[in-house]
C-alpha cells in the first residue's frame, strides 16, 4: 500500500508476471504490507471423471500461485519486521462438496499452507489467515448459482443466503488492520453458519 491505497498485482499464473511484478512493487513503494491471494478457479466434475488437466490448473491457481506470491512477498515482509498475508479459501477448504475434488483439495491445501506461514513467519511480525466464504455473489458466482442449485445450497445456510463480495473485503480489511495483530494461523469462516449444520 503507498499513501493508504491498495495496489492490486493481480496475478493470473502461478509463473507469471505476478509473481515477477512483487519486486516492481517493493522499489516502487518501499515494502509492501498487505497481501491478499484471492485468484480462484472452480472446474467441476465428479472425482472419478476429473481430468488431470483440470486438476493441475485448479492446483496451479488456487495454491500453487498462493503459494509462490507468499514466498516472495513474504520475504519482503519478514525482512521489513511486518506485514498481513490474507488468503481466501472457501467452505470447501470445511466441508467436502460433490464435483469439486481439485477446489477442494486446492482450497484444504490453501488453509494448511497458511497456517503453516502463520507459525513460521510469527516471529518476525507476520501474520496469516485464511478467509473462508460460502459462495460470494460476484458476476461468476450468480452465473453459477442464481439457479435451482443455487436455491438447495442456500436452503443449507443458517442466514438463508450468499454472501457480498463487500462482507469478504471487510474481513480482509479487518485481518489487514492493527486490530487482528493477535489473530494469526485463524480460517475466518464468512458463511453465513453453512459449516456448523
Amino acid at each position: 500500500m503507498s499513501e493508504g491505497k491498495p495496489h492490486p498485482l493481480v496475478p493470473r499464473r502461478p509463473h507469471g508476471s505476478g509473481v515477477d511484478t512483487v519486486q516492481r512493487v517493493h522499489e516502487r513503494f518501499g515494502g509492501i504490507d498487505v497481501l491478499v491471494n484471492s485468484a480462484g478457479v472452480a472446474l467441476l466434475a465428479p472425482a472419478d471423471e476429473l481430468g488431470l488437466d483440470a486438476w493441475n490448473a485448479t492446483l496451479a491457481i488456487n495454491l500453487t500461485g498462493a503459494f509462490l506470491m507468499s514466498q516472495k512477498v513474504g520475504a519482503i515482509m519478514r525482512a521489513q519486521g511486518r506485514g498481513r498475508v490474507i488468503n481466501i479459501a472457501s467452505q470447501a477448504a470445511t466441508v467436502a462438496i460433490a464435483e469439486h475434488a481439485a477446489y477442494c483439495a486446492s482450497k484444504f491445501g490453501l488453509v494448511g499452507l497458511t497456517k503453516v506461514l502463520a507459525l513460521e513467519w510469527a516471529a518476525s511480525g507476520v501474520t496469516a489467515n485464511t478467509i473462508s466464504p460460502t459462495v460470494v455473489l460476484t458476476d461468476l458466482g450468480r452465473a453459477a448459482w442464481e439457479n435451482e442449485k443455487g436455491d438447495r445450497l442456500k436452503a443449507q445456510i443458517p442466514t438463508g443466503r450468499f454472501a457480498y463480495p463487500d462482507e469478504i473485503a471487510a474481513a480482509a480489511v479487518f485481518l489487514a488492520s492493527d486490530a487482528a495483530a493477535m489473530i494469526n494461523g485463524a480460517d475466518l469462516l464468512v458463511d453465513g453458519g453453512y459449516t456448523i449444520c
